[in-house]
């Protein structure tokens, strides 16, 4: 699942097909092989370079079949005793949370059709586990109207249309109070990072300005995996 999420991070990010035409390297243009595509093996026996040109093999094909993989056991480990479709739905979310992270990280941009499909999961995933389906339409609305709010007071500045996008989606899928833990923890570990690259006097990820849709997804990623067990229990304690 990993190495597929890199065809989806690579190819939605250049409006490319992820079902038609195989994998090929992308500076010499050579078709991949099998013995190429192992996850993670191939990367370490080819010690990162392509086997036809010897170009360096981004660290980030690697990285995501790593993160999915460790992510993978996680959730079989943490939610074992759980439903089967509370899990695939579970799973499928936790996937494109990965492929927007990335595709934001590396490009700049957050696919619609991805921003469009995580809303759809996150409605199902709503009403597969019971939850007040208004409490997190109410959220999905205020977070979109906060968003919304913010991009018009930093002039589109502060973050990107994709941002004020997949607010409503990350509000939907949270619900009451998690969406308030969330963006929280994605501003804060924002600014963290945004302090840190002016200290070491890199101003960017890409295109001049710092993504912010990375720490939208991994915030909202942590916060669903530990928000009832360890988020929620500290907030009663603080306040």
């Amino acid at each position: 699942m990993g190495s597929f999420l890199n065809v989806v991070i690579d190819r939605f990010a250049t409006n490319r097909s992820i079902v038609k035409g195989r994998s090929y390297c992308e500076f010499c243009k050579k078709t991949l092989e099998i013995r190429d595509l192992i996850p993670l093996f191939s990367y370490l026996l080819l010690r990162g370079r392509c086997r036809f040109c010897s170009k360096k093999i981004p660290l980030r094909l690697f990285l995501v079949e790593l993160l999915t993989g460790i992510i993978t056991v996680g959730i079989l480990v943490l939610f074992a005793l759980s439903s089967l479709h509370f899990i695939v739905i579970f799973y499928l979310i936790t996937l494109l949370l990965i492929s927007i992270f990335f595709i934001d990280l590396e490009y700049g941009i957050i696919p619609d059709k991805l921003t469009i499909l995580l809303t759809i999961l996150s409605v199902v995933f709503v009403f597969s586990i019971g939850q007040n389906f208004l409490n997190h339409f109410i959220s999905a609305v205020s977070s979109l109207l906060f968003f919304i709010g913010l991009y018009i007071a930093t002039k589109g500045k502060g973050m990107g249309m994709g941002d004020v996008k997949i607010s409503f989606s990350l509000g939907m899928l949270l619900g009451y109070p998690l969406i308030i833990y969330g963006l929280y923890l994605a501003f804060l570990t924002g600014a963290v990072v945004s302090i840190i690259l002016v200290l070491w006097k890199k101003k960017s990820f890409h295109g001049g300005t710092v993504p912010f849709g990375p720490f939208l997804t991994a915030s909202t990623l942590f916060t669903l995996f530990f928000g009832e067990k360890i988020i929620l229990p500290i907030a009663k304690l603080l306040f």
